[in-house]
């Protein structure tokens, strides 16, 4: 697929809205939105990559509370003609239908390959690939099983949002500040997995997010690897104009 002349693709992941707090977060929120406003108007194609939500479950009825103004914004998109791709993160992988439905975006629940001008990309969130990491592998697996999600749909909205949401803060406590500390591209694992994808296939640019940390690194002969950072403390993403891609910031 090529671009239409003078439009571009962004990427964008780990907003975590709903997080710290609802305060905060809508300061984070309001700041996202006004980036989406900014590239609108030369936006052919959006990829919001993972963890928009710090939690999100859809019931079949009922859908978590607030971000009114954030989908109200990503549906005005979608309805100007705007392709919105949406991955689950490891925070809401609980998306199923509503989303999109409502706002008319693609969701994604794996990796995805897609070419644009001739560049060959990657593009996944990232958590469970690579080495190591077992015991999420083991809880992502049990999170994606659909007699579980069945069993969770069964508590009442007030406990069972409550409790997602809980550990969802436990989780974030637990990791502290690790993940903005880069490993070295030995043991950088989303490097060691593209490195591997490379022994398959060529790929020009790997994009993914869960890191929360931005990165641009060589993975391979004409192949790099990016990871798009968050929009908690470093409000950073990624534009394709068709022939490059680069690592930007918009600051808070």
């Amino acid at each position: 697929m090529n671009l239409e002349p003078g439009k571009k693709i962004y990427f964008a992941s780990d907003q975590h809205f709903g997080a710290p707090n609802p305060a905060e977060s809508k300061k984070r929120e309001t700041h996202f939105i006004q980036w989406l406003d900014e590239i609108k108007n030369d936006c052919q194609i959006l990829y919001l990559v993972g963890d928009l939500f710090d939690f999100w479950f859809e019931y079949k009825t009922v859908a978590p509370r607030g971000h009114v103004r954030l989908l109200g914004k990503l549906a005005e998109l979608s309805d100007s003609g705007i392709k919105i791709h949406f991955f689950t993160g490891n925070h809401d992988m609980w998306v199923f239908d509503y989303l999109p439905e409502e706002i008319g975006m693609e969701l994604h629940h794996e990796p995805i390959e897609k070419e644009y001008n001739g560049k060959q990309f990657y593009i996944a969130h990232g958590d469970g690939l690579g080495p190591g990491d077992h015991g999420y592998k083991f809880i992502k697996k049990v999170f994606r099983n659909k007699l579980c999600q069945w069993l969770f749909a069964r508590l009442h909205p007030n406990f069972g949002i409550g409790l997602a949401n809980y550990f969802s803060r436990s989780s974030r406590a637990a990791t502290g500040d690790n993940d903005k500390t880069y490993l070295g591209e030995e043991n950088e694992w989303l490097a060691i997995y593209a490195k591997e994808k490379l022994q398959e296939k060529h790929y020009d640019y790997f994009v993914f997010g869960h890191r929360h940390l931005p990165l641009d690194l060589t993975v391979g002969e004409n192949s790099r690897y990016i990871n798009l950072g968050d929009w908690i403390s470093d409000f950073t993403y990624a534009i394709f104009d068709g022939s490059k891609l680069t690592l930007e910031e918009y600051p808070l």
